[in-house]
């Protein structure tokens, strides 16, 4: 049976609902989380990755199996552990939620297959470290409230992904299926699009264009390690239940190091098989709110490198469900040949009744053949007209998404409008 775009809409507006409206703080607890979260928040950097050390200590499967590697490496998934807990506090206190950055959460966690058993997990080890770090300061009281506020989160992001599982057809974390590749190509030096089929030969299941899969990679150490990757396929497309997806090489030196993203390059080729998840994300747009009802809104699709690919599901909406509604494309890469998708694209935007066309090239612009407008240096949102009410979609690393927010909302684009997507484990700067 077919979804229609409001259905879709509707019902993730439902789910949404979940995370705008969260248990509140008792006045009790409220002044003490008031008061004490200036003290949390100083020493939150101190706790976060004592936190990590014992629950990898407890469940060294965790580390080996779940989290990126990487990122712990480097320190980036204490960082974002620590913004999205004091961020949380923060809006409790105030009365009210962070609903796009619950959402992004927990279509990330429902993606890793995460379960309820794991969050008590997490608070056992959490507060642990939270006692370890502040010793004496922690007082019956303040571990009560700040218990709370733990709760109220996890009990929020439970019910949210417990929708989501709904929605898949599937029991709360069972996400996983085995893929195999029929289909590889090498776009350019260190990108590769690759062709997904369901292992037995079946169908792949739908998804709704802007939405990620999470690809498991076991490596040669034994680990299990997960990275997410957008789908680039169109709605009602007769690709026979396939997905694609494009998969950046990150070159091992850097960091973090890109362990999967090289082994998938060195390890994928056709008739190879491979762990993926039912698709997930809220960068669509059902998500926006944009149907059939109100093609007048513009829609302005900005990525950069590797950030095209949820870009090109959504001109593949825009093409086959709302042909007239304006749209702006705008892209930033390295240099033409860097430049991934262009002419599927182009083309997908040539072919709406109402588009227009900018690419930045910080090297080769003189070279570039087009389509559209081309551009020197990053990108510069000075340079192009962004319509009035229009929906911005925002997709690609992490100071370009900062740098283009900030951007945005200089231009007068108001933050309810911004749409964004980051995979990376700062998602709270999005």
């Amino acid at each position: 049976m077919s979804v229609s775009t409001e259905q879709v809409s509707t019902r993730l507006n439902d789910h949404r609902d979940l995370l705008s409206s969260p248990r509140q703080l008792s006045e009790t607890d409220r002044k003490i989380i008031s008061e004490t979260l200036p003290v949390i928040g100083a020493h939150i950097n101190d706790i976060t990755p004592v936190f990590y050390s014992k629950l990898f200590d407890n469940h060294p499967e965790l580390i080996r199996d779940l989290f990126n590697r990487g990122n712990q490496k480097q320190g980036a998934q204490q960082r974002a552990l620590a913004a999205s807990i004091a961020t949380f506090a923060s809006h409790l206190v105030e009365g009210k939620s962070p609903v796009d950055l619950l959402s992004r959460i927990g279509h990330k966690h429902a993606s890793l297959g995460i379960r309820e058993d794991q969050y008590q997990v997490v608070h056992d080890n959490l507060f642990a470290a939270i006692v370890e770090v502040l010793g004496d300061a922690i007082t019956p009281e303040i571990a009560a409230a700040w218990d709370e506020v733990y709760w109220i989160l996890a009990e929020t992001l439970i019910g949210f992904e417990r929708a989501l599982y709904s929605d898949a057809g599937v029991e709360p974390g069972e996400v996983f299926r085995t893929a195999r590749v029929v289909g590889r190509e090498d776009v350019t030096d260190d990108v590769a699009v690759f062709t997904l089929r369901a292992a037995d030969g079946s169908a792949l299941p739908a998804s709704r264009p802007g939405q990620y899969i999470t690809v498991g990679a076991r490596l040669d150490d034994g680990a299990r390690q997960l990275r997410q990757y957008s789908l680039m396929g169109a709605p009602g497309e007769d690709d026979g239940g396939t997905w694609r997806i494009g998969v950046r090489r990150v070159d091992e030196g850097s960091t973090p190091a890109g362990e999967v993203s090289t082994w998938l390059h060195r390890n994928l080729a056709v008739d190879s098989e491979v762990e993926v998840t039912l698709p997930f994300g809220d960068l669509t747009l059902a998500h926006a709110g944009l149907t059939e009802d109100n093609l007048g809104v513009p829609v302005v699709l900005c990525s950069a490198g590797i950030g095209i690919t949820p870009m090109l599901g959504l001109l593949s909406e825009l093409e086959a469900t709302q042909f007239s509604r304006p749209v702006t494309v705008l892209h930033a890469d390295r240099s033409p040949h860097e430049h991934v998708l262009r002419s599927e694209v182009s083309g997908a935007a040539e072919s709406l009744s109402d588009s227009v066309v900018h690419s930045w090239y910080e090297s080769g612009a003189d070279t570039a053949d087009g389509p559209g407008e081309i551009h020197t240096g990053l990108m510069n949102l000075g340079e192009v007209d962004i319509p009035a009410g229009a929906h911005v979609f925002l997709c690609g690393g992490t100071g370009f998404l900062e740098a283009q927010r900030s951007a945005l909302a200089a231009l007068g684009v108001t933050e309810d409008r911004v749409h964004a997507e980051l995979f990376a484990p700062n998602d709270w700067l999005v």
